[in-house]
């Protein structure tokens, strides 16, 4: 063996060594928390109920089907009166809806999930390409917006969401928490009312 091959298999050796023993620091055994996408199911694959013979994270599905059902407790409740709170604000997607335009609707509820996946941890699969949090709840640069949202719509929708949570099995307090801190990290860019 050369003198260089020595000196370049003992510097790999001296390497390797070092990269295995800082690797394997039996003082810290901590693992990363689990992203709340995670925690919902993460990227594990599962049937579409939705769409026959195709596959979905099961993240993803958590949050679709979260989603559509704050989207319809909503809609249902403006419709039957029982929301005065949110109706101003979501007119124009209930005016769609009671007309019978659903195309809509389906684009607000994979904006929402898309939006939902991306930022909590649901890697380079979920991309959110919407507008902007404060251009998409202001009426002037969104005209599906049929007024600025206030700090008593923002807790009714919130409200809401936490309905539509344990309607779709999603009731363990830590999840909860976790998608509480999501919408409350939102507040500032959704309310924009007095």
């Amino acid at each position: 063996m050369t003198k260089f091959s020595k000196i370049a298999l003992c510097a790999m050796v001296i390497g390797a060594s070092t990269f295995f023993v800082s690797c394997n620091d039996d003082d810290d055994n901590t693992m990363a928390a689990p992203s709340l996408y995670q925690k919902l199911g993460g990227t594990t694959m599962v049937a579409d109920p939705n769409n026959p013979g195709q596959m979905i994270e099961q993240g993803r599905l958590s949050y679709r089907s979260v989603v559509d059902s704050t989207i319809t407790l909503i809609v249902t409740d403006i419709v039957v009166g029982a929301n005065g709170n949110l109706g101003a604000h979501f007119a124009p997607i209930v005016g769609e809806v009671s007309s019978g335009n659903t195309t809509n609707v389906a684009v607000l509820s994979k904006n929402l999930t898309d939006f939902f996946s991306a930022n909590t941890g649901g890697g380079a699969t979920n991309t959110y390409s919407g507008i902007n949090m404060i251009d998409a709840h202001n009426p002037a640069t969104n005209p599906r917006m049929g007024t600025k949202s206030n700090n008593a719509n923002y807790d009714k929708f919130i409200g809401y969401v936490g309905a539509a949570a344990g309607l779709n099995g999603v009731t363990d307090p830590v999840i909860i928490g976790d998608v509480v801190t999501v919408l409350e990290s939102l507040r500032t860019q959704i309310v924009q009312a007095p």
